[in-house]
C-alpha cells in the first residue's frame, strides 16, 4: 500500500501531503495511506481532551509543540509570501496548559439540564464540557455551578453567552441573554457570587450589562498600575502571552522619550513605559475612560484620547512628534493608519497583530514608504489553535 508522508499543516489545522492532499487530524511526519488510514509520526501526540476533535475550543491537540511552533511559523511566512515579504522569525513563545484567563461560552437549556462550553467546529451545536485543558483552573471550576445557577434563572430555551475572566479580584463573569429579575434571582446570583468568590457578576439583559455583585472595584494590572477593568474588555489570553508582547514592544520601543499606542485599550502596552510620555489612542468609549483614570491616579505621563483610529487615523504630522510607536489593531488590521505612518519619519515601530493576513498586507505598505522589517516574535497564547499573534519590529531607513 502506497503511503504518502504529511508535510506541513495549513491555515485551518489539516495535515498536507506533498501533493497538496488534505488530511484531518495528521501532523507533520504522519504516513498517511490510500484509504486515508493515519500511521503517528514523532510529532503526533495522543489529544489530551476527551472533546476533540469535535470541540471549536481547539484545532491542534494531535500536534506536540515542536510542530505547532512550525504551524505558526510557517502560517506567518507564507502571508508575508504573498506579499513578497521575508524576514527572521523567531522561535515563537508558547503558553503553557490551562493558562487561559479569558474565554466566552455559550450555554443553553436541554430539558432540566444546562449544557455549557464552546461550539462544535464549524456548527452551532454545544459541546457540554466535562474537562478543558486550555482554561485556567479556576475558570473551569466555575462551570458546574454555573449550570445549577443557570438551571434556576435560564429561560427555557435561548442561546445565552457567558464570559469569563480572571481579574486581580478573581474570576469576572457577566452572563448575556437572560432576565433575572424579582427577589428570589437577586437572592440566587447573591449567594452565587458569594460561595464562589466572584470578583464581580454581571448581566446584560439587552440593554448592556448591569452589575448585580461586585463588592470591590474590579481591575487588571496593567504596568504595576491598577485599571478598572469594563465589563467584558479586551484582555491577553494569557499572562505569559500578555508579558511576551510587552517584552518585544519593549525592546523596540523602550527608551523613546515620546511614543503613540495606538489601538491602546487597557493601556497593556502603555503603562509599559514608566519613564516616556505615552500618547494612547483608543476608539471603545469604556476603556480609555478607564485608561486615562489610572494613569492619573498613579501619576503616570499618558494622554489618552478617545479616537477612532479607522475613521480618523493618526495624520502623518502628528506621528511625526514621536520617537517610537506601537499599533495593536484588531484582526482587520490598520490599512489606513499604516498608510499614515508608512509616510511619517518615526524611527521605530512596534506593530502587535493577531491576524498574520492583515498584518502582511499592512507591513507590505510600511516597507514600500521607507521602512525595514527587521523581525518578528510569534506568540502563542491560544493553545492547540490555529490563532497566531505576533509582534514585529520596524525601522525607518534613510
Amino acid at each position: 500500500m502506497i503511503e504518502e508522508e504529511v508535510i506541513r499543516v495549513a491555515a485551518r489545522g489539516d495535515g498536507v501531503t506533498a501533493d497538496g492532499r488534505h488530511v484531518p487530524l495528521a501532523a507533520p511526519g504522519d504516513r498517511v495511506a490510500a484509504d486515508g488510514t493515519i500511521a503517528p509520526g514523532p510529532h503526533h501526540q495522543n489529544p489530551p481532551c476527551r472533546h476533540f476533535p469535535q470541540c471549536g475550543g481547539c484545532q491542534l491537540q494531535h500536534l506536540d509543540d515542536a510542530s505547532w511552533s512550525g504551524f505558526i511559523v510557517e502560517r506567518i511566512r507564507a502571508a508575508l509570501g504573498q506579499h513578497g515579504l521575508e524576514t527572521e522569525i523567531r522561535t515563537p513563545l508558547l503558553s503553557a496548559p490551562r493558562t487561559r484567563r479569558r474565554a466566552t461560552l455559550h450555554a443553553e437549556r436541554r430539558g432540566r439540564q444546562v449544557h455549557l462550553g464552546f461550539t462544535e467546529q464549524g456548527s452551532h451545536r454545544l459541546i457540554d464540557l466535562d474537562e478543558c485543558h486550555v482554561l485556567d483552573p479556576r475558570l473551569f471550576a466555575l462551570l458546574a455551578p454555573l449550570r445549577g445557577l443557570l438551571a434556576t434563572v435560564a429561560p427555557v430555551s435561548r442561546r445565552i453567552n457567558v464570559q469569563l475572566a480572571l481579574t486581580d479580584q478573581g474570576p469576572d463573569v457577566l452572563i448575556d441573554g437572560i432576565e433575572a429579575e424579582g427577589l428570589a434571582a437577586a437572592e440566587a446570583l447573591t449567594a452565587f457570587s458569594q460561595r464562589h468568590g466572584l470578583a464581580r457578576l454581571a448581566m446584560d439583559e439587552g440593554l448592556g450589562p448591569t452589575t448585580r455583585w461586585e463588592p470591590d472595584p474590579v481591575t487588571i494590572t496593567q504596568g504595576g498600575v491598577p485599571v478598572p477593568f469594563p465589563h467584558g474588555s479586551f484582555l491577553q489570553a494569557t499572562p505569559e502571552g500578555e508579558a511576551a508582547l510587552v517584552a518585544a514592544v519593549r525592546e523596540i520601543a523602550g527608551g523613546a522619550a515620546a511614543i503613540a499606542d495606538l489601538f491602546a485599550g487597557l493601556g497593556t502596552f502603555a503603562f509599559a513605559f514608566a519613564g516616556s510620555k505615552v500618547y494612547a489612542g483608543e476608539a471603545a468609549r469604556d476603556p480609555v475612560l478607564s485608561l486615562k483614570a489610572a494613569a492619573a491616579r498613579a501619576g503616570r505621563q499618558i494622554f489618552a484620547d478617545h479616537r477612532d483610529l479607522f475613521r480618523r487615523p493618526l495624520t502623518t504630522k502628528e506621528l511625526n512628534n514621536f520617537q517610537a510607536m506601537v499599533i495593536d489593531p484588531p484582526r482587520a488590521g490598520a490599512k489606513e493608519q499604516s498608510a499614515e505612518i508608512a509616510a511619517s519619519i518615526v524611527p521605530r515601530v512596534a506593530f502587535v497583530s493577531c491576524n498574520p493576513s492583515t498584518f502582511a498586507r499592512d507591513a507590505e505598505i510600511l516597507c514600500k514608504g521607507g521602512y525595514r522589517l527587521d523581525w518578528i516574535q510569534p506568540v502563542g497564547q491560544f493553545r492547540w489553535s490555529t490563532h497566531v499573534e505576533l509582534a514585529a519590529q520596524f525601522t525607518r531607513q534613510g
